[in-house]
């Protein structure tokens, strides 16, 4: 198998830290963003869309985000179980999953895109050019301290994020809550819990940037 990643990106980070997690190794083979080198026809060959991460199987086959990725790799190396065991459990995690991805991370990356000078007419992923709309990235920003605090609420009811165990979720939750650096957004000093969790996971061997 071979991994396209970007050190510098946080979508490949979430699974660099699966990968972690469950102690695989893999060849991984850099796209540098920064240099556009997305962009090239080489690149698009593996990847029409354009974006890391991409995992390419040993039959050929590309898997093109994180979600398919992890889910190959929990299937492929069960232990330790990161998506789920069960019905239920699986369903749980998914949903929790979804919630750190839709409300976490992508209103970071809402944020991001559509106020840094260096993604000027390039505010969402992928081959076409879209120009920034500033409106969204305000409206972006209070999606994410919403999103802070409903999981400092979240964390109150739960030690991680899907339940009682380390799950993808809390990897999700964890690189999307990083990621607010990039817009000059903090944890409050007041979600005590968020700051609990937050300190615990970002001290996991697989939670190195």
């Amino acid at each position: 198998m071979k991994f396209y990643d970007c050190a510098t990106a946080p979508s490949p980070r979430r699974v660099r830290i699966f990968l972690a997690e469950k102690n695989i190794s893999i060849e991984t083979i850099q796209v540098d963003l920064g240099a556009g080198a997305q962009m090239a026809d080489e690149f698009a060959l593996i990847n029409p869309r354009r974006t890391v991460p991409v995992l390419e199987l040993d039959d050929g086959t590309r898997l093109r985000d994180s979600n398919s990725i992890c889910i190959f790799l929990d299937e492929t190396f069960p232990e330790p179980n990161l998506m789920g065991r069960g019905a239920q459990e699986r369903a749980v995690i998914a949903m929790w999953q979804r919630e750190m991805e839709v409300h976490g991370f992508d209103a970071v990356g809402e944020c991001f895109r559509n106020t840094s000078k260096g993604f000027r007419d390039r505010a969402l992923t992928g081959p076409v050019n879209f120009a920034q709309i500033p409106d969204l990235a305000e409206r972006a920003r209070l999606r994410v301290r919403r999103s802070l605090a409903d999981l400092d609420t979240r964390l109150a009811e739960s030690p991680y994020v899907a339940g009682e165990r380390f799950t993808v979720a809390d990897i999700t939750a964890l690189v999307a809550v990083d990621f607010t650096r990039a817009i000059r957004e903090a944890v409050p000093e007041t979600a005590s819990h968020l700051r609990r969790w937050h300190t615990e996971i970002s001290g996991r061997p697989g939670a190195v940037k």
